[in-house]
């Protein structure tokens, strides 16, 4: 069975990370990664975006394009956290939501990324994917 994009792109994300072992860099590298998302406009930082979970304040915003694919933005005001958006975006973004929804998500595992986060900082990050889920959820019930 061939792999599709979601699985592709995940193991970019694994192949990136791979020559960091000491967690400072991969710190370092997921900030370098947030710092490249695009910044959120101001509109769209209320409060149905919000993440409820997370310590620091996270904002994700979702929308269908016209070819069916789910386009989401993402801000944080914390950089490790806007780095974690930003894999996510990366992952998630453009994709087809029925795709999302049967995807495995393997990458954060492989990267050991939910060990070496604070429990806050993990819960947030469990609250965006759930977030990201919802959203592709409510866009397939849609069609």
């Amino acid at each position: 069975m061939s792999q599709n994009v979601l699985q592709e792109v995940q193991n970019e994300i694994i192949e990136e990370f791979a020559p960091f072992d000491d967690w400072m860099d991969r710190y370092a590298l997921l900030i370098d990664m947030g710092n490249s998302l695009e910044p959120l406009p101001e509109e769209y930082k209320i409060p149905q975006n919000i993440i409820e979970g997370c310590q620091s304040r996270v904002w994700i915003k979702a929308s269908l394009t016209q070819e069916g694919k789910l386009h989401l933005l993402a801000d944080s005001d914390a950089l490790i956290v806007k780095g974690i958006a930003a894999l996510l975006l990366r992952v998630f973004n453009n994709q087809d939501p029925k795709e999302i929804l049967s995807t495995e998500l393997f990458f954060l595992e492989e990267l050991g990324l939910k060990e070496h986060l604070s429990p806050t900082r993990s819960n947030g990050l469990l609250s965006m994917i759930g977030r990201i889920l919802q959203y592709a959820r409510e866009f397939t019930a849609k069609e």
